[in-house]
């Protein structure tokens, strides 16, 4: 626990007259300087607490523990003592403060030195400053948040020395001489944004502090004088000649030999650029991810931007490096990076919401060919196609209709319910298949895998409204749908729905798949774990609770059954020769799926799932209308496949639950003592 000390008008009287009497020589005191206002000085200077526990950057790793990126406002990352080179903090003893192990906080002859230049110069303090009171400076200045805190943290006068004594005192009473030391190597700017030794080791030299060696070193300690004029990225001669000083500064003391001095004076200043990346632009792995992540904080979880720069936090995440990184390939194996258009792909995991890759064939916060600042994997940028008839498939079954309910349709079919430009009187709307190789008459279960645009419109003719459909993409969890859509759709009747002309985020129709996928279950998208406060506890929120990062889970917005038979039909999708994306097929694995295609293939959809992840893809241009080429089950289930392929290849296979017999109606067949049913080719399981 750290207490703050204010110094007290008595205690700083005991100060200053310790100053004085190692003066010795009270009547050097320039005219209008009297203790009294010294001490009204010291007293009016900022009360910032200087022992408050040290806060890095916020890092944000992966599902393994994995660094993906990090947030700052002050690049720095702490590290202890024993993680920092001896050589490091030698060279900086023996250039600042030699006599750091033998003094205490202040060093009286340093002092007396200061205070004899200010009082005969009438106020202008002079050197003097040990490392402690250095770093009561460094903390002062970086924490001061007004003009005047600032102006007060470096004004060149005795009442700021007498500020820094009084908090050097307090540091030294509660810290080791090794925690001061490596306190102050923590805080001090190094140039270059470069906060603490470890963010200057790899901005300057692309190293950790553990591993500086002689010459590097000396060049950090060095540097700490004056970070703008010695950094040796801008002024290697500058920063060459400070750092023979502090070697022949380490000599004169018995620190290293001639021979080090010689050899290490020898060489230039050898720099070796790095630095920490900051925000989702720089990210290791995930910049779509990391964009999705920081909105997700800030907007649904309530953390404010200052929390995320300045608060040391460690955000533990969903992102599956390894899954993320099959899908950066696969993206860009189908559509490189300086296509116009965009493939986008996106891993949830059905039962809990966890978001586990998102990928694209962009980078994320670039400008020029292949960058974007635009999450696509959060946009609603383009329509899914027929993805949108499980929808209605779904909402059928909800009002008791059965994978064995039978139409017969024309090609074109012309609705029997809708009109073509919405409502219900005038020109009928009216819609073709993608060929004319369709069965006229088709189940449900068939027409679902074959796509069908003609059964889907007359499904909705049957519903009598697309208000159903609607209903049910929402309550899966089509967040993208949103109220003013879904009334547009349901007030104007527009039969066109279950085609999937609305813009969709790919995320959305993840998740809402994933509902089906998952049972029935409705979970929030999260892409976080934990949040950690930098000493291990989790973060809490003005009311002094935790902040929410668990799952958020509603079971049951779409019948177990239902469910389980949507999904079951759905691997004929994928398993069967009939389906539509046979390509995204992995032998041996129960993969269920639907593909989707907008009017003129302006973007084309794909969602395929096993029973642990549902991954959407979605291939468009997001800035015009263009035609991409092909259908959903071409480039969407073949980056599908190329992305899970080697994914599923490391992992038992595992099976979706069985089929409810009651949904399949008669397509349920008992015979030979098990519950089966036909799709296509395939024969899936009931019970």
């Amino acid at each position: 626990m750290h207490v703050r000390v204010l110094l007290r008008p008595a205690l700083a009287v005991l100060l200053v007259g310790s100053l004085m009497g190692v003066l010795a020589v009270p009547l050097l005191l320039a005219p209008g300087i009297t203790l009294g206002r010294l001490v009204d000085r010291a007293n009016a200077q900022p009360t910032t607490p200087v022992d408050r526990p040290l806060t890095g950057n916020t890092r944000v790793l992966a599902a393994d523990g994995s660094l993906i990126a990090q947030f700052y406002e002050h690049d720095r990352t702490l590290v202890t003592s024993v993680q920092i080179a001896p050589v490091v903090k030698q060279a900086l003893i023996d250039i600042e403060d030699s006599r750091f192990y033998q003094h205490g906080a202040l060093d009286p002859k340093g002092i007396a030195r200061a205070v004899v230049t200010d009082l005969r110069s009438g106020g202008n303090a002079q050197g003097g400053s040990t490392l402690t009171q250095q770093l009561v400076k460094q903390t002062l200045v970086q924490n001061a948040t007004t003009p005047e805190q600032q102006q007060a943290a470096v004004a060149d006068s005795l009442a700021r020395k007498l500020v820094e004594a009084r908090y050097a005192t307090e540091l030294q009473g509660e810290f080791t001489k090794d925690e001061i030391l490596t306190r102050y190597l923590n805080t001090v700017y190094f140039g270059a944004g470069a906060y603490g030794l470890e963010s200057a080791a790899q901005t300057y030299f692309s190293t950790d502090a553990a591993h500086l060696t002689l010459a590097q070193a000396a060049t950090l300690a060095g540097l700490v004088q004056n970070p703008s004029a010695l950094n040796p990225i801008d002024h290697p001669q500058a920063a060459q000649e400070r750092r023979d000083q502090v070697l022949t500064r380490m000599h004169d003391l018995g620190h290293i030999s001639a021979q080090d001095l010689v050899a290490t004076t020898a060489q230039p200043v050898t720099v070796r650029p790095g630095g920490t990346a900051n925000g989702c632009a720089g990210a290791a792995l995930g910049g779509f991810f990391c964009d999705y992540l920081q909105d997700h904080l800030t907007g649904t979880l309530g953390l404010t931007p200052d929390q995320l720069r300045n608060g040391g936090l460690t955000i533990r995440t969903t992102l599956r490096p390894d899954l993320q990184r099959a899908g950066d390939q696969a993206v860009v194996a189908t559509l490189p990076m300086d296509s116009s258009l965009a493939a986008i792909y996106t891993v949830v995991e059905p039962g809990t919401g966890a978001v586990l890759a998102m990928s694209d064939n962009r980078r994320f916060g670039c400008t020029g060919t292949g960058c974007t600042s635009v999450d696509l994997n959060v946009a609603a940028a383009a329509g899914a196609g027929s993805t949108y008839k499980l929808f209605t498939a779904a909402s059928a079954m909800e009002q008791g209709y059965t994978m064995d309910f039978t139409q017969t349709t024309s090609n074109p079919y012309y609705s029997r319910v809708f009109e073509q430009n919405g409502g219900r009187v005038g020109a009928p709307y009216s819609v073709e298949n993608a060929t004319d190789h369709y069965p006229a008459t088709l189940d449900m279960a068939e027409a679902l895998v074959r796509s069908s645009n003609t059964y889907f419109v007359a499904l909705e003719d049957s519903l009598g409204s697309v208000a159903g459909p609607v209903r049910t993409a929402q309550q899966l969890g089509l967040s993208s749908l949103t109220d003013d859509l879904a009334h547009q759709f349901t007030s104007a009747e527009l039969g066109s729905f279950t085609l999937g002309p609305i813009a969709t985020s790919p995320l959305a129709l993840a998740t809402a798949y994933a509902t089906v996928f998952s049972g029935g279950t409705r979970c929030d998208p999260t892409p976080v774990i934990a949040i950690l406060t930098p000493d291990g506890t989790p973060l809490t929120g003005p009311d002094g609770t935790p902040v929410d990062t668990g799952t958020h889970c509603t079971p049951g917005v779409l019948p177990a059954g239902i469910a389980d038979t949507l999904t079951q039909v759905l691997r004929g999708d994928v398993e069967s020769s009939i389906g539509t994306a046979t390509r995204a097929a992995v032998p041996g694995h129960q993969i269920a799926g639907k593909t989707g295609t907008t009017q003129d293939h302006h973007s084309v959809a794909f969602v395929g799932s096993t029973p642990q992840y549902t991954a959407s893809v979605m291939v468009e241009n997001p800035d015009t209308a263009q035609d991409v080429g092909g259908y959903g089950g071409d480039k969407g289930a073949q980056i599908w496949h190329d992305a899970m392929q080697p994914i599923l290849t490391d992992e038992p296979v595992r099976a979706f639950p069985p089929a409810d017999p009651a949904h399949l109606g008669r397509l349920a067949d008992r015979s030979g003592g098990t519950c089966t049913a036909q799709v296509g080719d395939l024969q899936i399981p009931c019970s």
